[in-house]
């Protein structure tokens, strides 16, 4: 089993499936494609139909796009805890993954990762948020400080214990510490912080920013 990954300063993407085959207890190869590069297209091609990382290769198939590759690993590893386990939080949390994974599109285009901005780093002056990019700030607080409220009170994750979710929203945590978003000036109360504390001092993350920061050095 293979999967395909981006560089792990810069594509977070290629994370989120990553943290979720880590927390199967997945055992995979790593195959690296340098992306912002003159053969980047040529290299993802030879793995990935769509010309996208993330892909997963396994028994003769390639499963491409991140989601995809995550109700993968749900079938898989049916014993991995993924999502919660409670019925409702469990349908919430479904709803955020999916609202993360189609929407947001200001907040990935503005706070877009690229060899100018990898995610292991804080840049030195605050980004200053467009309109939109503040809508969509607020919005994904406000679905933060939600799921916390409802389910997130056994544990620092946005359900309580880790679950797919927070693999997505990984990323997001990263871009904001990386552009040092206000956070208080979009709504938050102090829990959106916190949460973005539990996701990036989480030890799987820690290893792919390791590996992120020994990228930059090397």
């Amino acid at each position: 089993m293979k999967l395909i990954l981006g560089d792990k300063a810069y594509s977070t993407w290629s994370l989120r499936p990553w943290l979720v085959l880590k927390r199967c207890g997945a055992e995979f190869d790593e195959v690296m494609v340098g992306l912002n590069r003159p053969d980047t297209a040529e290299a993802i091609a030879r793995h990935a139909p769509a010309g996208k990382v993330p892909a997963l290769e396994v028994d003769g198939v390639t499963i491409w796009d991140s989601l995809a590759i995550t109700l993968w690993a749900e079938e898989r590893y049916p014993d991995a805890p993924l999502w919660p386990a409670a019925p409702h939080a469990r349908w919430v949390a479904r709803a955020t993954v999916c609202e993360m994974h189609s929407a947001f599109g200001t907040l990935r285009s503005e706070l877009g990762m690229a060899p100018d901005h990898p995610m292991c780093v804080v840049q030195d002056q605050p980004h200053a948020p467009s309109d939109a990019l503040s809508d969509d700030i607020r919005r994904m607080i406000d679905m933060w400080k939600d799921a916390k409220a409802r389910s997130g009170q056994g544990g620092p994750f946005l359900f309580g214990d880790w679950s797919v979710a927070d693999a997505f929203f990984t990323p997001v945590a990263a871009r904001f510490r990386h552009f040092r978003i206000d956070l208080t000036a979009h709504g938050d109360d102090g829990t959106a912080a916190a949460y973005m504390d539990a996701l990036l001092s989480q030890p799987d993350f820690l290893e792919w920013e390791a590996a992120g920061r020994a990228e930059l050095a090397g």
